[in-house]
């Protein structure tokens, strides 16, 4: 007695596609349960939504515990806040008394009126040194009023000589003049709550109602105590800007140009720009979703279930982003339509299989079952690889871009999770009626159906034609890419015509920068810088660099204590300039220091601190790409380290954080490209299950990304912090279809043994929804190039793209190679 045959064990794959079916079914008989276990796991996120806050600083960029960010706040903690703002004026003539009445108005109302004032310097009150019989008197520099010409052109002849006041107070040629204002260094107390900078106010104008009563609130000096200690909020910074714009514009200042720039001016422009981009972009992808949606199922069901899903995916991201206390940054900005966009895809590729399954037996039930077998498996792969290309930059030195690994991850996760819970669900509680055949019309879309047989057909006749015109393209495209330029300039980011770009680049013009690098000396012993030969060195190294000129950096001023020094030297021998020098005798500068800081002026807590142990060197450059600083301060760093051996050197304020970010990010997409690449070769292999074809099936996933590369150096666009993204994002996205095209094409292979017949089939299966779902999502990345922020629109043209050129490469190149690679299966006996 014979026994008889067993049945083949299901492999793995067949077992998870059972175990989906399963769940599916577990759904639908506990829908209700369902829905409300959901609506509790939401729940937990929604809460956290007002916690979410907003920073668009340079600081922002790197991690609380970088090295450089740490040094940086240790000099905002001894020295105070290094980024000013610069109202820079040019009226007919500055020097005239009607001017000048009205740059005094302008002057007592920002002091008076501007919230969280450190300090503020014009020609007003400018710093004016000289000596009376053997007294030395530091005054405001408009302390007395000039009454007539001769007066005035005195006044004059003063200002153009006090090397201080040139281009920073006055520009070289006396057209411009300025007026300086640096904030606090640390927060108010009960600054930085939760929600700060989404409120209304934050988006509005700042009321003439709302800066008086800032003003009255706020004294100069440091943080009332009580609470931790905070660096100034992105929220107080936005405040100050606001409260400077309107103080400006309402006064009236004649035929005098207006300038508004610096650090904190860019800060609140990008802030603004990024929230109401934002909504912009969100606005655009949930409508082009639904139009997709609509057109490809033609139900209210098909458009209402996945956009729902898709829609709590993105709450829920948020509100994880706002409970873990990460706040959203530039780079984050593209997380709601990210979300949005992505999560879309897991939810159609279950609806077409339900809606072909549900039409042709109107068996709700079975129709969800078959659906999340069929695609379960994919999405879930595809959730895997897309997840796995964001996690590769979680280990970014730069902040966002780490978090822009995680906050992704979870939101494509968040969706995968709604998509295979709560999507079952809401099908089985939505009324929806099966669609009967028409009479004599095939079912689908007719049109797209020859679409993609047309489509199928050239790469199954006509393979190897296919393989060496995308093998030429490539070849050419990394010709290209070997032309690209790396560059990071955050005020290139900004539209040509914006005000604040306009500004910053007059001034930076005008009055040679707007922003500082700076050079902290510590001697390491007490009353170190009453020593002349370290004074004579620290003069001769601004000297050196207050002149610095390259053929990437030109340094518009550099000062130190010295400048201090000199001018009490003169001002003790009757204001002579023979002695505007250092004085070459210890006890003597001991002397000078001390009658300065008996005068009654503070400046010098500008320069060192209260042991006259450490000296600050302050060098103004203006705003470049920020890789051209990087040998500039590489060679700061070699003077002052061979200058000073016997002291310790630290560089540091924003041009530093500038250079650390960039070199930082191209270190972290390096890294971040290795990973991504063997993340999702290595699930390739495992979801195909055959070595040979998971390598080879990485060949469309990287075409699309060498080909954009390609055009980005034929066509000159530079590799910023945002374009470095493209790459890594694209990889996670692109290998999305690549895997529903392999993961169908394996199915229909091993059902009929006929590759072409597979290929065919595959195409108009899921060739559809690979269709829609690219649509989608390259509409959802062009969405990005509404933004009047030039990086912005880049970045969606060349992600877009990208994703456009995925499609095709799956289109055509993932169904050659099968083809090519199944040729002697299918001949073999």
């Amino acid at each position: 007695m014979s026994e008889e045959p067993k049945a083949p064990k299901p492999n793995i794959r067949n077992r998870i596609e059972d175990w989906f079916s399963d769940l599916a079914g577990l759904i639908y008989e506990n829908r209700i349960k369902t829905l409300v276990f959901a609506a509790a796991f939401a729940a937990l996120f929604i809460v956290q939504l007002p916690k979410i806050t907003v920073d668009t600083s340079t600081e922002g960029f790197l991690h609380d515990d970088d090295p450089a960010l740490l040094q940086y706040n240790d000099f905002r903690e001894r020295f105070g806040r290094d980024g000013m703002i610069i109202i820079a004026l040019k009226p007919p003539n500055v020097f005239d008394r009607e001017f000048l009445k009205k740059l005094e108005s302008l002057h007592r109302d920002l002091r008076d009126h501007t919230p969280h004032l450190e300090d503020i310097t014009s020609l007003i009150n400018a710093r004016n040194t000289r000596g009376e019989k053997d007294e030395i008197i530091v005054e405001d520099f408009l302390e007395t009023w000039p009454e007539t010409d001769a007066d005035m052109e005195r006044l004059k002849k003063r200002a153009l000589e006090n090397v201080m006041y040139e281009n920073m107070l006055l520009s070289e040629d006396a057209g411009f003049t300025t007026i300086v204002i640096q904030s606090r260094s640390y927060s108010a107390p009960g600054a930085g709550a939760p929600g700060e900078g989404l409120s209304d106010e934050d988006m509005g104008d700042f009321s003439d109602d709302d800066f008086e009563e800032a003003g009255a609130s706020e004294t100069k000096g440091p943080p009332a105590p009580g609470g931790e200690k905070t660096f100034l909020t992105d929220a107080e910074n936005s405040e100050i800007v606001r409260a400077v714009e309107a103080i400006v514009k309402r006064h009236d200042l004649g035929d005098t140009e207006i300038y508004i720039a610096g650090p904190p001016v860019l800060t609140d422009f990008l802030k603004r720009t990024m929230l109401e981009d934002m909504r912009k972009f969100m606005a655009i992808v949930v409508f082009t979703i639904a139009v997709f949606l609509f057109v490809m199922f033609r139900r209210i069901s098909g458009v209402f279930a996945p956009l729902f899903v898709v829609l709590l995916s993105l709450v829920c991201a948020v509100g994880l982003m706002a409970g873990s206390g990460v706040a959203l940054k530039l780079p984050t900005q593209i997380l709601p339509s990210f979300i949005l966009a992505v999560g879309v895809g897991d939810s159609v590729h279950i609806l077409v299989i339900f809606f072909r399954r549900f039409d042709e037996s109107g068996d709700k039930k079975a129709a969800i079952e078959h659906a999340l077998g069929h695609s379960g498996l994919a999405i879930l792969m595809t959730t895997l690889t897309t997840a796995g290309g964001f996690l590769s930059f979680s280990t970014a030195d730069v902040a966002p871009l780490g978090d822009l690994g995680l906050f992704a991850a979870a939101g494509v996760f968040l969706a995968l999770f709604y998509t295979l819970i709560l999507l079952p669900a809401l099908l089985s509680l939505i009324p929806i009626k099966p669609r009967a055949r028409r009479p004599g019309k095939k079912a689908g879309a007719p049109f797209s159906d020859r679409l993609l047989n047309k489509v199928a057909n050239v790469s199954i006749r006509r393979p190897g034609a296919v393989l060496i015109v995308s093998t030429v393209l490539i070849v050419a495209s990394i010709a290209g890419a070997a032309q690209i330029v790396i560059w990071h300039n955050p005020m290139k980011w900004l539209p040509d015509t914006s005000a604040a770009r306009l500004a910053n680049e007059k001034i930076d013009f005008e009055l040679k920068g707007t922003t500082n690098l700076e050079v902290i000396l510590d001697t390491g012993r007490e009353n170190g810088l009453h020593d002349p030969d370290f004074l004579n060195r620290l003069e001769e190294s601004a000297k050196k660099f207050d002149s610095w000129r390259s053929d990437k950096v030109s340094a518009g001023k550099a000062w130190s204590i010295t400048t201090v020094l000199k001018e009490t030297h003169q001002a003790l021998h009757g204001n002579d300039p023979a002695f505007y020098a250092v004085p070459q005798n210890r006890d003597l500068a001991a002397q000078e220091f001390l009658l300065f800081e008996n005068s009654g002026s503070d400046d010098l807590e500008d320069f060192t601190d209260s042991q006259f142990s450490m000296a600050r060197l302050t060098i103004k450059v203006p705003f470049i790409n920020a890789l051209d600083y990087h040998s500039f301060i590489e060679t700061v760093e070699a003077h002052f380290t061979k200058t000073f051996p016997d002291a310790d050197i630290a560089i540091t304020g924003l041009v530093p954080l500038l250079v650390r970010v960039i070199t930082s990010a191209i270190r972290s997409m390096i890294r971040s490209y290795g990973y991504a690449f063997l993340a999702i070769t290595l699930l390739m292999v495992l979801l195909i299950g055959r070595l040979r074809i998971g390598l080879v099936s990485m060949i469309p996933n990287l075409a699309p990304i060498v080909v954009t590369l390609g055009i980005m150096g034929w066509a000159g666009i530079k590799m910023d912090l945002f374009s470095m993204l493209v790459g890594s994002i694209a990889i996670g996205l692109a290998v999305d279809d690549t895997i529903h095209f392999m993961h169908n094409f394996r199915r229909y292979f091993e059902e009929s043994g006929d590759a072409a017949r597979a290929v065919t089939q595959t195409l108009l299966t899921t060739g559809r929804a690979m269709l829609v779902t690219t649509c989608v999502l390259s509409i959802g990345f062009f969405a990005f190039m509404f933004s009047d922020m030039n990086n912005l629109f880049l970045f969606g043209f060349l992600t877009g793209i990208t994703i456009f050129m995925a499609l095709l490469s799956d289109y055509f190149i993932a169904p050659a190679l099968m083809i090519v690679l199944n040729r002697k299966k299918e001949t073999s006996p």
